[in-house]
């Protein structure tokens, strides 16, 4: 079973990446995030990897980093998402983004990839609500209320509020629970609604500059 490559990256494909090692080219399939990050061709690459063995075939799936790796991991055990539609899903939500999107039953965003619908999209957030507790909620920079929590009392009205204004519920629901654990508990829904577009403007300008410096 592999479970790392670590050589020289041999070539970019539109669906994975050639890492040669030792002499030996192997091609995994990746993610587009996992793609973009990648270093030019001839230069070292590491990436860990899922290896899927079936009667007809072997395919290496490559990641960037362990909260892909396990994301991946996750999304296949729910049924109608193979490896691609995994690989589509990672391509298009980030996984601090993903993590977020399935403790807040954010639909929507899992709908952005590639072959997830409506349906499939509910399915993933049904399976897997309550098995992301153990992937950290770093976008938040620190694990998030529980989801009945945010969806009951003050939080769950600051939610629906933020939805309303516009705001997806991922966006909301993380600036919400970002909010609450500065304010503390008993924080009226105003307050948690002007502190939570308080988080929402920060994230905004500092996505900002961050785009500006690259």
């Amino acid at each position: 079973m592999i479970a790392k490559l670590t050589g020289i990256l041999d070539n970019i494909g539109p669906e994975g990446a050639v890492i040669d090692v030792g002499g030996v080219g192997y091609l995994c399939f990746c993610s587009g995030r996992t793609l973009g990050q990648l270093p030019p061709a001839g230069s070292p690459a590491r990436l860990l990897v899922e290896t899927h063995v079936r009667e007809d075939h072997i395919h290496l799936y490559g990641f960037i980093d362990a909260a892909e790796r396990d994301w991946f991991r996750l999304l296949t055990t729910v049924q109608g998402v193979g490896a691609k539609v995994a690989l589509a899903i990672l391509s298009a939500v980030a996984p601090n983004e993903l993590t977020l999107a399935i403790v807040s039953q954010d639909r929507t965003t899992l709908a952005r990839a590639d072959g997830v619908g409506p349906k499939l999209a509910a399915r993933i957030v049904n399976e897997l609500k309550d098995k992301v507790g153990g992937l950290a909620l770093v976008a938040t920079n620190a694990a998030a209320p529980a989801p009945a929590a945010v969806d009951a009392g003050p939080t769950g009205d600051a939610v629906s509020a933020l939805v309303n204004l516009g705001y997806r519920r991922a966006e909301a629901f993380g600036a919400v629970a970002a909010a609450s654990r500065r304010l503390g508990d008993g924080a009226a829904v105003d307050a948690l609604i002007r502190a939570g577009l308080q988080e929402l403007a920060q994230g905004a300008l500092a996505k900002t500059a961050a785009e500006v410096a690259t």
